[in-house]
């Protein structure tokens, strides 16, 4: 069984590539939507949420955890790693796996929350295989309340997309990674603005090949999934309607 959780409606980006990539696998979704967001806490706050989270999955006897959060991936996963004996894995290492496999890579954008910008996390773990590539890091931090609320296709979306991006004209990026996992929601009006040319990374379709390399199934039939939020007053079933094309049951953490 899959643990994932994020601070809200932006891990189901995650959990979509994984649910396409394992079928058959049972998984748990846990969306923190009463302590969103995360991206403007203390790293301190960020810890302790996560440990939180991961305790709820572990109660539901989940095998492995993902967290689904790019702030909660750069500011708390070393640390829970050394308290819990369950795998735990986040989005940045399976996504630096595959930009390993292009060395020609001269510039990179990262955009994502501000704490996980101010962290710096992105920027090292490129540099760790990618040591000559020049990584142009922005702090977006209105988009994941945007996506929370459903507007991402808005010409208030399209507006501040354009702004934030500003900081890439000519950069000459060859990537740029969407370091939140909520910033998926905007990835067509992301692409207007960019053009075709810059290859735009999804995070979860990187996470969920990993677990794919990792977990080998031997389940025949479709995996049963659960969806939990710790508080259920959200705009998240709409977005997750619009995002999954398919109604899901919510239920009390």
């Amino acid at each position: 069984m899959i643990g994932i959780f994020d601070s809200g409606v932006g891990g189901l980006t995650v959990y979509k590539e994984i649910a396409k990539a394992l079928p058959n696998e049972d998984i748990i979704y846990l969306g923190d939507t009463k302590q969103f967001p995360y991206g403007n806490k203390s790293k301190e706050t960020i810890i302790e949420l996560t440990k939180k989270n991961i305790e709820f999955l572990i109660s539901k006897n989940v095998d492995i955890i993902v967290i689904a959060c790019g702030t909660a991936t750069s500011q708390a996963l070393e640390e829970v790693k050394q308290n819990y004996n369950i795998p735990i894995i986040g989005i940045i290492q399976p996504t630096i796996n595959e930009l390993e496999k292009d060395l020609n890579t001269e510039n990179i954008g990262v955009i994502a929350t501000t704490g996980t910008i101010r962290s710096n996390s992105w920027e090292k773990e490129i540099k760790k295989v990618l040591p000559s590539t020049n990584v142009i890091n922005k702090a977006c931090p209105l988009l994941a309340q945007m996506a929370e609320e459903g507007w991402t296709t808005n010409e208030i979306a399209k507006l501040t997309i354009k702004e934030y991006l500003k900081v890439f004209e000519n950069k000459s990026i060859q990537k740029l990674i969407l370091g939140c996992t909520h910033y998926p929601l905007f990835k067509e009006i992301i692409r207007e603005e960019l053009g075709d040319a810059v290859e735009i990374i999804n995070t979860g379709e990187n996470v969920a090949e990993y677990l794919k390399n990792i977990i080998k199934t031997s389940i025949d039939g479709k995996g049963k999934h659960e969806f939990y939020l710790t508080d259920l007053e959200t705009e998240f079933l709409r977005v997750a309607k619009n995002l999954l094309e398919e109604e899901i049951e919510l239920k009390k953490a």
